[in-house]
């Protein structure tokens, strides 16, 4: 069953196909397997073998090239006609003889769009060196040019079923943060608090299910909460711990991230302050935003809160999400952050994380948001506080 109703994938197609002709871009090939999935609906755990989508101005629909076993995948979950999905042979896989990039520029040749100008994503995590090399032999009479996040800015306009898929993760994700506050205390491993958080994204709501997140949430114990990207352990929780939860909540691949701490005790005057300035800076950068205002304005709102608290902090405090495949649910797009001129539009998305990190422990407090011409409007109603429990 089609997530979306074909004429919101032919619109998709359309606005890269606009991109792609405003970069004078013949064909288009899609690596990112969100951008793909954006594209055609495909979604399956495939693209850990070469798979392709190639868009070319002068073909209705684009095609999707991937493995014959995952070419099935492409007739429940993609919009495009069945002469659209065109699969390579599985002796292509694992081999060292035959590449699955070679099938692919054997397919563009077949299809007479091997000359013109092929726009790639060269800096995308699945594109790879040993991938450019071999279209590039393949495709002697093209001009290779760079498309790296071509799509990925297409993408940051959601549409209204888009938004509300993101609308139900906000809700996922702030009952998963709940399931790991009722789960937390002195006595109880780490990692079974994180396995009800877990259980909860893949679960979901009553009315509707989620699914498992395209990265593991960040969740750290301790002095480790001084570093933002690592993972629990097995120990159990101490009293006086501080655990520090990343997550997203997940819905048909729409990722709405939600981040919060629990204190296993009273907080520290410091930690207790330091939350309550983050709070009060997060809140200010909602208010600010609206159509127009640019990235680096809302920077600006949070830097001149901290500032006035006696806080610095020297990392980006946001960006946009949405779609999310491994390694990420950023779109790569945007950063809040001081130079960033990428002015915010109705329905883009964003992940607003103003976490600070300091020698001993970390504290975050964020919100994933929609921009509207009312300003923010937040997916997931969970407070806003250092949560401590005694």
């Amino acid at each position: 069953m089609l997530l979306f109703d074909r004429t919101e994938y032919q619109a998709r197609v359309r606005r890269a196909k606009d991109a792609m002709s405003e970069r004078g871009i013949d064909l288009l090939l899609v690596a990112s397997p969100a951008n793909q999935f954006w594209l055609t609906g495909y979604d399956g755990w495939s693209f850990y073998t070469p798979q392709m989508v190639a868009v070319s101005l002068h073909h209705d629909e684009p095609i999707w090239i991937g493995r014959k076993m995952d070419a099935v995948g492409a007739k429940f979950t993609a919009f495009l006609d069945e002469s659209n999905v065109v699969p390579y042979p599985d002796h292509y896989v694992g081999s060292s003889e035959l590449h699955p990039m070679q099938f692919v520029a054997e397919e563009i040749s077949r299809r007479g769009w091997d000359i013109g100008r092929v726009g790639v994503e060269s800096d995308d995590y699945y594109y790879t060196a040993k991938w450019d090399a071999i279209l590039r032999e393949g495709l002697p009479n093209c001009s290779f040019v760079d498309a790296f996040l071509l799509v990925n800015r297409c993408r940051m306009v959601k549409s209204a079923r888009e938004l509300d898929y993101m609308r139900q993760a906000g809700k996922i994700a702030a009952a998963a943060q709940q399931a790991a506050f009722d789960a937390a205390r002195p006595g109880v491993r780490q990692c079974d608090v994180m396995a009800e958080v877990y259980r909860v994204t893949t679960a979901g709501l009553p009315g509707f299910g989620g699914t498992f997140p395209c990265k593991p949430p960040n969740a750290m114990v301790g002095e480790y909460c001084s570093a933002p990207h690592l993972s629990w352990t097995d120990a159990p929780l101490a009293a006086n711990d501080i655990f520090y939860i990343e997550l997203g909540g997940v819905r048909h691949r729409y990722h709405s991230p939600l981040s919060r701490c629990i204190y296993l005790g009273r907080p520290t005057e410091r930690m207790d302050f330091v939350a309550k300035v983050i709070a009060e800076g997060l809140a200010a950068v909602l208010d600010k935003v609206r159509p127009g205002v640019v990235c680096e304005e809302l920077a600006a709102v949070w830097k001149s809160v901290i500032a006035r608290h006696g806080i610095e902090k020297d990392s980006r405090i946001g960006y946009p999400v949405g779609i999310g495949y491994p390694p990420t649910w950023g779109e790569l797009t945007a950063s809040i952050r001081a130079g960033d001129r990428t002015e915010l539009a109705p329905n883009m998305t964003f992940h607003c994380i103003p976490a600070i990190w300091m020698d001993h422990y970390g504290l975050v407090i964020s919100e994933t948001f929609a921009v509207t011409e009312r300003g923010a409007e937040c997916f997931a109603d969970f407070p806003r506080v250092l949560l401590s429990k005694s």
